[in-house]
């Protein structure tokens, strides 16, 4: 791709944002100056949609805050609609005109009510308050919270809080809307609608927003894609142009959206040459995918004919209960609706069991009560401990204090559970209470740090000092110190990079072969197809299986039925078996997907050949 220049613009396109040569560094406490932006620049266009892709730590939040004058850069400049973000004069000017949803809706969340919340800064900003209840309204009806308007915030769930979070900021009415990861906490289908919200901000206001997102089937959405390496522009242009460049973008640590890396992953395994300008979207990937199986020079091309055993598939697990839950039900208010009603299901020792739903539909509420955090009103769960088989019940006080010792739970952001002076200190909390020796704690620690991946060296530094990741590995490190039999993980991987998620679900792996139970909650239905055993739907506190994946969406009707989106892959494999219709289309890696369209693809070479040689 070319160099960005300036004047590739059409001269009727307003630049809502022009940021040139801008470099910005962080003071660091033990060393020099962290530089996170060196020399970049970028424009977002009036009206338009720009994604900011990039793993965590390249820049991207640190190019937000500098255009919503959060923080003002090194050296450069930034204009906001004409306007200087280093001029004292134009601050508030900036500020009123940029809205900016952050990562964790909690840390945006002021109001004792949703609506009082949503009104907080229509009136910081001098509206009238008949104006204020219109924009209140409306923007709730926009996110889909008006039932929810006399709640308050902390009776939602994770999603519903970050929808109230972007209710708050749509209320304001700004011209330039940022979204730092702001979709990362919602289910998919709550995602869609998310997205389709901005679509019509941008269409109907002609909004301008900056969508910084790891999520590249969200970035094909923009009109424009910047992608970060290390402070660096290191790829930029439509998303077509950007995501033609798939062994790149995976070299930065992230990766391509699933039909562009499957297309890829077939013309690489056949050595064919594939039009990248394709892979902007998934109707014109798939397509020249099929061009490519179909124009192949078979007779070349070296393919094995028996199906391979795929490596996916989950490993045996115990047939021995370890969790089982009973008719569990739960309402926060009396008289109110149940959170959950009447759920039961057990839980096999040494298997990966996901709880998926959309947002608001009981899944934290259930994972509450399995370790006595929250407290049966109806129904009962009980844990069998593997030494003596002994089954510990929830309802009896006297049980739960152990029940915690052998089930950790790991909330949404569990970077904020860290509070100790040291990584060590904050490790050896757990086993400390436990009342272990110094040795048994110190040896706890050590292993701990050592799953997680991180060096030793680490354990002196504060936590506070560490990058984002790092201290989710820490307080990843401080549950296992504690060696539980079930490790319950809400959303572990909620706003990390491909390469970050990876980790996080290569730490379960290497728990389960450890024979430990891993209990997942996930908005995620990739990741839950391919790392689940089996899987549990909870829909309006109603639980629907345990089924596998393969159960559940190989049914298109019965999962969407649940609110349950379908596997981007599987969606993609559907639409080959129309050409392809022996394929296997439930299939969640894409290693695996490649191989058995090009095993198809030969199949009917081989038989076409033997029609032909029969004539």
């Amino acid at each position: 791709m070319s160099e960005m220049n300036p004047d590739q613009h059409s001269v009727d396109e307003r630049r809502d944002v022009v940021a040139k040569n801008v470099s910005f560094s962080y003071a660091h406490s033990e060393s020099l100056p962290v530089r996170a932006l060196d020399d970049i620049s970028i424009e977002l266009v009036h009206g338009k949609h720009v994604a900011l892709l990039g793993r965590n730590g390249s820049g991207k939040s640190t190019m937000a805050r500098l255009i919503d004058v959060l923080e003002t850069p090194d050296a450069g400049s930034i204009m906001v609609l004409g306007k200087d973000t280093m001029s004292e004069e134009d601050f508030w000017e900036i500020r009123k005109s940029c809205g900016m949803v952050f990562q964790n809706p909690d840390n945006q969340i002021v109001g004792t009510l949703v609506e009082e919340d949503v009104a907080f800064g229509p009136e910081n900003l001098g509206v009238l308050s008949p104006e204020i209840r219109i924009r209140v309204d409306e923007a709730l009806a926009y996110v889909g919270l008006s039932d929810y308007a006399k709640r308050q915030p902390s009776q939602l769930s994770g999603g519903q809080k970050q929808k109230l979070a972007i209710a708050g900021i749509l209320a304001m009415m700004p011209k330039i809307l940022i979204l730092d990861e702001s979709t990362s906490m919602l289910d998919p289908i709550s995602r869609d609608e998310f997205l389709a919200v901005v679509d019509r901000l941008i269409k109907e206001r002609e909004m301008t927003v900056l969508h910084i997102t790891h999520d590249m089937e969200e970035a094909c959405l923009a009109d424009y894609v910047y992608v970060l390496g290390k402070g660096k522009i290191a790829l930029h242009g439509t998303p077509g142009e950007v995501f033609s460049h798939v062994e790149q973008i995976q070299g930065l640590g992230l990766v391509a959206p699933v039909y562009a890396e499957l297309a890829y992953s077939v013309s690489e395994r056949i050595g064919a040459r594939i039009n990248r300008e394709t892979l902007f979207s998934r109707k014109t990937a798939l397509a020249e995918m099929i061009r490519i199986l179909s124009a192949a020079n078979w007779s070349e091309i070296k393919v094995p004919i028996e199906n391979q055993v795929p490596s996916h598939l989950p490993e045996e697990t115990s047939a021995e209960t370890i969790l089982e839950v009973n008719h569990l039900s739960f309402a926060y208010e009396k008289g109110k609706k149940s959170a959950i009603s009447s759920l039961s299901f057990s839980v096999k020792r040494g298997e990966i069991f996901a709880v998926i739903g959309h947002s608001g539909s009981g899944k934290t509420t259930l994972i509450s009560h399995l370790n006595g955090l929250l407290r049966p009103q109806e129904g009962d769960v009980f844990l069998t401990l593997e030494d003596g088989g002994r089954r510990l019940s929830t309802r009896v006080n006297s049980d739960v204090k152990e029940i915690r010792r052998h089930v950790g739970l790991l909330f949404q952001y569990p970077e904020y559970q860290l509070f100790e002076e040291t990584v060590e200190k904050d490790i050896a909390f757990g086993p400390t209470k436990m009342g272990m020796s110094p040795e048994e704690i110190s040896r706890r620690t050590h292993e701990a740090i050592s799953l997680v991946g991180l060096d030793e060296e680490i354990l002196a530094r504060s936590p506070f000092e560490l990058s984002g990741g790092q201290k989710r590995r820490v307080a990843f490190a401080g549950v296992l110190s504690m060696n539980p039999d079930v490790l319950v993980l809400d959303e572990p991987a909620a706003g990390l990079d491909p390469v970050g998620r990876r980790e996080i679900f290569e730490y379960a792996l290497q728990l389960k072969k450890m024979g430990k139970t891993i209990i997942l909650v996930s908005h995620n239905m990739n990741e839950a197809a391919k790392y689940a055993d089996r899987l549990l739907v909870l829909k309006s506190g109603n639980a629907y299986g345990p089924m596998t994946p393969k159960e559940l969406f190989a049914q298109d009707d019965y999962a969407r039925s649940l609110g349950i989106a379908q596997v981007e892959l599987v969606s993609c494999l559907k639409e080959c078996s129309k050409i392809f219709p022996e394929i296997e289309t439930c299939i969640f890696s894409v290693s695996e997907a490649a191989e058995s369209l090009i095993r198809a693809a030969y199949s009917r070479y081989v038989s076409k050949k033997g029609c032909d040689a029969d004539d």
